[in-house]
C-alpha cells in the first residue's frame, strides 16, 4: 500500500440546541415541574411562586390554579345545591339521588381533564384546557 497520510479528526461539532428537558429555576426538568404544577390549585400555586423563568411551567401552574379554583367552586356550589334539594319535602330524596349521579359524572370529567393535562405536561406538550387554557395563557404572558 502506498503511504497515506492519516486523515485529521473531524472538527468538534458546534454547540446546538440541547436535547432533553431543560432545568427550571426549581432545579427540576421543565416537563417534570409542569406535570407537578398540574396538581389542582396547590401544585399550581407552589410552582407559580417558585418558577420565575420557564414559561412552560408557569403556563401549566396558572392553568392549574384556575382549574383547581373551578373544581373547588363546583364542590361548594354542589354542597349548597345538595342542601337545597334535600330540604324539598316529598321529592327531595329523589332529586338528591339524581344530582349525585350528575355530580359524579362531572367529577369524573374533572379527573379526566386533570390526567390529560398532567400527561401532556410530562410529555412536553403545551395543551390548553378548554376555556381555561386561553385565560391562563393571557395571564402568564401579561405577567412576564
Amino acid at each position: 500500500m502506498p503511504d497515506q497520510e492519516p486523515t485529521p479528526p473531524p472538527p468538534p461539532s458546534a454547540p446546538g440546541p440541547e436535547l432533553g428537558p431543560k432545568p427550571t429555576s426549581t432545579g427540576l426538568p421543565s416537563n417534570v415541574a409542569a406535570a407537578l404544577a398540574c396538581i389542582p390549585l396547590i401544585g399550581g400555586i407552589i410552582f407559580y411562586i417558585l418558577e420565575k423563568h420557564d414559561g412552560f411551567v408557569r403556563f401549566y401552574a396558572m392553568q392549574s390554579i384556575i382549574f383547581g379554583g373551578a373544581w373547588l367552586l363546583f364542590n361548594i356550589i354542589s354542597k349548597i345545591l345538595f342542601l337545597i334539594l334535600w330540604s324539598i319535602p316529598a321529592i327531595g330524596g329523589i332529586l338528591v339521588f339524581f344530582w349525585g349521579i350528575i355530580q359524579a359524572l362531572i367529577h369524573i370529567a374533572f379527573l379526566v381533564v386533570w390526567i390529560v393535562a398532567t400527561v401532556k405536561a410530562f410529555t412536553g406538550v403545551r395543551w390548553d384546557i378548554p376555556y381555561i387554557g386561553p385565560v391562563a395563557r393571557r395571564q402568564v404572558e401579561g405577567a412576564v
